[in-house]
C-alpha cells in the first residue's frame, strides 16, 4: 500500500520528466526534467527531438547574457516557480527558439499526467500555452 501512495503523491507535483508538445506543430520538441530545490521548481532540457536535417545540438544564438551561444541541450529553461494553491507561478520560462524569457505558470492536469505550461508577458491572458506529457 505504501508504494501506491508514493506513486499517487508523485503525480501531485510537477517534479519528474516531461515531454513538451509544440503548441503550433503538435510535435514533441524536447524532454525536460523538472526538479525542486528549497520549494522552487526549475526545468532543464535533457533531450531534443530534431528533424534529421536540423542541427542535432543547437546553441541558443538568440539568448542574451550568460546563455548566449550556449548549447540548448542541458539548458535550464524553467526557473523560480513556487506552489500557489493548485498552480505553480512566480517564475520564468525561456524559449530557446527566440531567446525570450517570459513569466510562467504551471498547472497539473489529468491526475498529474499532463502539465499545462503557460508563458506570458504582463498578464497570463497575453501568452501561449503548451501541454507537456509526463514521461516518468
Amino acid at each position: 500500500m505504501a508504494l501506491l501512495s508514493l506513486g499517487a503523491q508523485a503525480q501531485q507535483t510537477p517534479v519528474g520528466l516531461w515531454k513538451n508538445i509544440d503548441d503550433v506543430t503538435g510535435k514533441s520538441r524536447a524532454l525536460i526534467r523538472i526538479t525542486e530545490t528549497n520549494g522552487e521548481l526549475s526545468g532543464k532540457i535533457e533531450k531534443l527531438f530534431r528533424e534529421p536535417n536540423e542541427d542535432q545540438n543547437p546553441n541558443c544564438v538568440k539568448c542574451e547574457g550568460a546563455l548566449k551561444g550556449q548549447p540548448v541541450l542541458g539548458m535550464t529553461i524553467l526557473n523560480g516557480l513556487k506552489k500557489d494553491g493548485d498552480e505553480y507561478n512566480g517564475g520564468t520560462i525561456l524559449d530557446p527558439d527566440n531567446g525570450e524569457v517570459y513569466k510562467s505558470k504551471l498547472v497539473l492536469k489529468d491526475g498529474g499526467k499532463k502539465l499545462n505550461v503557460r508563458g506570458y508577458i504582463g498578464i497570463p491572458m497575453l501568452g501561449r500555452s503548451q501541454v507537456w506529457v509526463r514521461e516518468q
